[in-house]
């Protein structure tokens, strides 16, 4: 394999499958992996467990959280942790928004403004 999968390969464990990489790979698994690293693995499962990579448009990444109290935790006590995990990827001016899943995405933009 060549080109840019192969270039980002190091950011997963070489122990996974080529078909499972390329179908798990997205930026906020990878931000998730280098969180992963500097927080307590209890924490992590607990508040970054049940999200979802939503979509990707360069500078907004789009992520599923299943409550509201987890998105306000995750922005309260992991946002610096989001911001160096994107700018070690090369993504420095990208901004991730926590949607809670099942709201509508429109009504939470209100909500961050």
């Amino acid at each position: 394999m060549s080109g840019p999968a192969t270039a980002r390969r190091g950011v997963l464990s070489d122990a996974r499958p080529t078909r499972e990489f390329m179908t798990d790979l997205n930026i906020w698994n990878v931000v998730l992996g280098r969180i992963r690293t500097r927080v307590v693995e209890e924490d992590f499962r607990r508040w970054f467990g049940a999200t979802a990579y939503a979509s990707d448009s360069g500078d907004l990444i789009t992520v599923w959280v299943p409550t509201e109290a987890v998105r306000r935790h995750i922005l309260n006590h992991f946002e610096n942790e989001i911001e160096r995990a994107l700018a070690a990827v090369g993504r420095p001016s990208a901004h991730v928004r926590l949607v809670v899943s099942g709201e509508d995405e429109d009504e939470d933009e209100d909500e961050e403004s």
